[in-house]
């Protein structure tokens, strides 16, 4: 019987000897154990176990040999969820230096009409009605702007802002008190509109839209101080250069 099994385990078998150990059968062959009796099985449970073996490589699926290979070379990216990458980019730390050149250029170009008004002023010693008035036409733009942005940031469909009423009326807002701060006839009135424009269109995106990056809210807190300012700051010298325009006419009348 053992040596009419040798050359089926030489015909089937063509790996390793370390491979042919492995098998059941073969091994309780190759040791000598359970002389009597259990040769029939043995045969069984051989072809059973050879049969996988002797299977050539080229026939089996490519999709089976590559599902076996990939772990070995390389591992599937893991996705992060919204909350994974909102805690990660809360930790980490916002600064101008991170923004995007773009972007931080393009901020710092639209600050200069609103700072260089009040210097302006301030040079000549003069309040101009005309810039006063410019700024705030400037100002009434730029809240629309803010607002506005609220929209594209929630209309698209991966965005985590919904388009529900309250995102799409919050952005709505800016825009209306800006509207009502051109509406006024006096600037100081106009100014102070705005500065409330500015004030709430930052109020939503640094508390109710968190998913922002920490560079734009750090860009979004700067510009909105500089643009406040330099309202503040034309009311200021308004009232200032105008008491003090108003002195100079009173003394060369008298």
């Amino acid at each position: 019987e053992k040596t009419s099994m040798f050359p089926l385990i030489q015909r089937c078998c063509f790996y390793t000897p370390f491979k042919l150990q492995k098998l059941p059968g073969a091994s309780a062959l190759l040791r000598g154990r359970n002389k009597t009796g259990c040769s029939s099985l043995a045969l069984l449970q051989l072809q059973r176990d050879a049969r996988p073996l002797c299977t050539p490589l080229s026939l089996q699926p490519a999709a089976v040999c590559t599902a076996q290979l990939r772990p070995f070379h390389t591992s599937l990216p893991k996705k992060k969820t919204p909350a994974e990458s909102e805690a990660q980019s809360q930790e980490s730390p916002g600064s101008l230096k991170d923004c995007p050149k773009p972007a931080l250029y393009l901020s710092l170009g639209g600050l200069i009409p609103f700072v260089a008004v009040p210097l302006a002023m301030a040079s000549q010693g003069s309040y101009c009605p005309e810039l006063a008035l410019a700024q705030v036409t400037y100002g009434a733009a730029t809240a629309s702007f803010l607002g506005g942005m609220r929209w594209g940031f929630a209309l698209p469909e991966n965005s985590p802002a919904k388009p529900d009423w309250l995102n799409l009326a919050n952005g709505t807002v800016p825009a209306l008190l800006a509207c009502q701060a051109l509406l006024f006839k006096d600037v100081t009135q106009g100014a102070l509109m705005l500065t409330v424009a500015l004030g709430i269109a930052l109020h939503y995106d640094i508390s109710l839209l968190p998913t922002y990056p920490r560079w734009f809210k750090v860009l979004r807190v700067v510009g909105t101080v500089v643009m406040i300012s330099s309202l503040l700051a034309t009311v200021a010298l308004k009232a200032f250069l105008e008491r003090e325009q108003s002195d100079d006419r009173k003394n060369q009348q008298n």
